[in-house]
């Protein structure tokens, strides 16, 4: 949570003393460049009197009127999660394991409403995140209020798209006038305020210097980040053709007003664009500013004769309590909620029992504005914070609610070549809020999948689904095609536990299973074998925990998952004998030995006890992931095709991970694992040894890359390629 900050200098009164204005320009992430250049203005003991700006420049300008200094602001832009910011997804913290893997499978979701009209519609990204940063950031200045009346005079741009004409923000909330006025039109929805419908202000005024000089500014200090237009030749991908429209389009104004600046500083951001948001960027752009700056500096210090003050004054800076602007803690007097309904919002008051806090933390409010849209569907949710005596009124305002959203994956591999998977949310607004999820795969393995899940006001969610799969197997001995099955698979689950906090989640449940084979198991060399189909009850308890901070590629956090199973045929036994204990588990953790290289050890098995054991719930290991061909598969370096293994299966697995620039990674992967029919003779068996090398590159469509491995199992090379996130 926001720190109410005080303003980043005093208003010292100095008789007769010019009015500097400080004016930033648009530029998405290029506008990193703007905390450089404040840097050196800070230095040079230059009062700012007035703030304007534009798309980031607002962003940069707002938080520097309210207090947010230049070395704040550097501190600041490094710690926020951009490719979170920049997104729709939910905190990962703040999500169940199953509404995370549900993020980390689908590469596009889309929600619809039916009826009334959602106004955050418009753009492939709502904005959510970034609306969530900006209420944080400022917190005390959330209402609505005259942005003259800040701790600096402040005013942003945007355009409003009803009759293309600008739009200038002198009053209103804060966070919105930030957020409109980087709304890139089609990547971020727009702001509609009234009949205004107000997307990015660079489309009308890129560089504001004319408002800064209405708002009775002197002298001018203005920071740009807009590069002369690019030659075709550099026209050659999507990012460099969608600059250079926002650089033609955002023309309007700028000679004029970058003729009236008395210090105009113009970055080089050559090799960056709009959306240059890793580290590396952020700590390039943000030294390119100050450089920049600095050949200002003797230009910046004669200005202080123009201005009316000593060559060696400095204003006094006034820094905030806590660097810890978004974990803050604040006293809150009360809650409040809009376009809530009564019973929702009785839901949320006994879920978190509201009326007995006195403050609240960043993450207690994100967990209230969460529940609002995973239990109780409500679209978007905005919160924003009032003064109120010695503490703040903290408002959450939900948008419309959620009739339904569709998310779609694909994935390419060449084992099963591709795979199609598309599922579907639609929430049912009852007293007791019920989730009801489809969801179908195409590909070799067809599956369907339907599952309602229940909403109460704890944390449990419990559920009831069935899925229908078909599976075409082929099973490997030491490397080569064994033999092949054909069989439909229909399963059905009673979930009556369901726990979830945070990282963890907790399930009970009764399980039943149908196994309709068609057809026989054809062995190579022998006659076939015909399978029974069979039914099986089984009861199964489940534990699962994973802190790791990304869903493929982790560098901290540790993931685990432990699983018993009793399987029978007639609710106590398989064919009059006892049935079947399954107990598995796998636990990976990830150590950081420097930013780039990680190493993850993992230990992994499954051991089945019982006088029968069915042959489709044998052990099987192969693949890159668990579970990718069918539900009991382990993984195994260097095995890249089912293989059946012994009833006992303990696996110990070392990794290193090595990051390459922003997204690629080297994986090199070394296993040894145990295994045997009898559980006592599991040492007794010879060492099975494997190895692999791969390299992944992390998309926006899930990880490309390709993986060669060797096993002692197989002996001989495995060559791999996947495109897309595994389902």
């Amino acid at each position: 949570m926001a720190l109410h900050v005080l303003s980043a200098y005093s208003q010292d009164s100095i008789p007769a003393r010019k009015k500097v204005a400080v004016v930033l320009s648009g530029g998405g992430a290029k506008g990193m460049a703007h905390i450089g250049a404040l840097k050196v203005i800070e230095r040079a003991g230059i009062p700012v009197d007035i703030v304007t700006g534009t798309s980031m420049g607002s962003i940069v300008g707002g938080l520097y009127a309210i207090g947010y200094n230049a070395n704040i602001l550097d501190s600041l832009v490094r710690t926020i999660d951009w490719d979170y910011t920049l997104s729709d997804k939910e905190d990962m913290s703040q999500q169940s394991l199953r509404d995370r893997e549900k993020q980390n499978t689908y590469f596009l979701s889309r929600g619809f409403t039916l009826g009334k009209r959602n106004s955050n519609d418009g753009g492939l990204i709502k904005g959510k995140n970034l609306t969530q940063l900006f209420q944080k950031l400022c917190l005390g200045y959330t209402d609505s209020l005259d942005f003259n009346k800040l701790p600096i005079p402040f005013a942003c741009v945007a355009t409003d798209i009803i009759d293309n004409t600008e739009y200038d923000f002198h009053s209103g909330r804060l966070p919105q006038a930030m957020r409109a006025s980087m709304a890139i039109p089609a990547a971020f929805s727009p702001v509609r305020i009234g009949n205004k419908v107000l997307v990015d202000g660079g489309l009308r005024n890129n560089y504001p210097t004319d408002i800064a000089r209405e708002m009775g500014a002197d002298i001018i200090i203005g920071v740009t980040v807009q590069g002369a237009p690019k030659a075709s030749d550099e026209l050659g991908h999507t990012i460099s053709i969608l600059s250079q429209i926002i650089d033609v389009n955002c023309k309007n104004k700028y000679d004029e007003n970058l003729a009236i600046t008395d210090i105009p500083i113009r970055v080089d951001t050559e090799g960056y664009n709009a959306a240059s948001f890793n580290d590396n960027a952020i700590n390039e752009l943000i030294h390119r500013g100050e450089q920049e700056a600095l050949k200002h500096w003797d230009e910046l210090i004669a200005l202080k004769q123009r201005i009316g003050i000593e060559e060696d004054y400095q204003p006094t800076i006034h820094y905030p309590k806590s660097t810890s602007a978004l974990t803050e803690k604040i006293k809150v007097n009360a809650f409040a909620f809009e376009n809530v309904t009564p019973h929702d919002e009785h839901f949320i008051r006994s879920k978190f029992h509201l009326s007995s806090y006195d403050s609240i933390d960043s993450r207690q409010e994100e967990k209230i504005a969460t529940s609002m849209r995973v239990d109780l569907f409500y679209q978007t949710v905005d919160t924003r914070s009032i003064p109120d005596g010695d503490g703040y009124t903290l408002v959450f305002t939900a948008g419309n609610k959620k009739t339904s959203q569709v998310n779609l994956g694909a994935r390419f591999d060449t084992e099963e070549m591709v795979a199609l998977q598309i599922n579907a949310d639609y929430p049912l607004h009852m007293a007791i809020p019920i989730d009801a999820d489809l969801t179908i795969r195409l590909g070799k393995r067809t599956m369907a999948k339907g599952e309602l899940t229940f909403h109460p006001r704890s944390f449990t969610r419990p559920s009831l689904s069935y899925i229908f799969r078909h599976n075409d197997m082929d099973i490997h001995e030491e490397g080569e095609r064994d033999h092949s099955f054909e069989y439909n698979h229909h399963q059905g689950n009673l979930t009556p536990i369901n726990f979830n906090i945070r990282n963890f989640n907790l399930q009970a449940n009764i399980r039943w299973d149908y196994f309709h084979f068609l057809g026989n198991i054809l062995t190579t060399g022998d006659t076939p074998v015909k399978l029974d189909n069979n039914h099986y009850l089984s009861y199964r308890a489940l534990i699962h925990y994973n802190s790791e901070n990304n869903w493929y590629f982790p560098t901290i956090g540790s993931r685990l998952k432990m699983e018993y199973a009793y399987t029978t045929d007639n609710f106590a036994q398989i064919d009059g004998k006892a049935g079947m204990s399954d107990i598995n588990a796998n636990w990976r953790t990830s150590i950081p030995f420097s930013k780039r290289l990680t190493l993850q050890p993992m230990l992994y098995g499954r051991c089945l006890f019982g006088a029968n054991i069915p042959v489709i719930y044998g052990n099987t290991i192969g693949g890159e992931w668990f579970g990718h061909y069918i539900e009991q598969q382990m993984p195994f370096a260097g095995i890249g095709n089912l293989e059946y293994t012994d009833l006992h299966f303990i696996a110990l697995q070392l990794q290193a991970q090595q990051r390459i620039a922003t997204n690629n990674y080297i994986l090199l992967c070394l296993a040894a694992a145990q295994h045997a029919d009898e559980f006592k003779d599991i040492l007794q068996q010879q060492t099975m040894l494997g190895a692999q090398l791969a390299y992944y590159y992390n998309t926006l469509f899930g990880p490309l890359g390709a993986t060669l491995g060797y096993s002692g199992k197989t002996k001989q090379l495995n060559f791999y390629i996947n495109l897309g996130f595994e389902f």
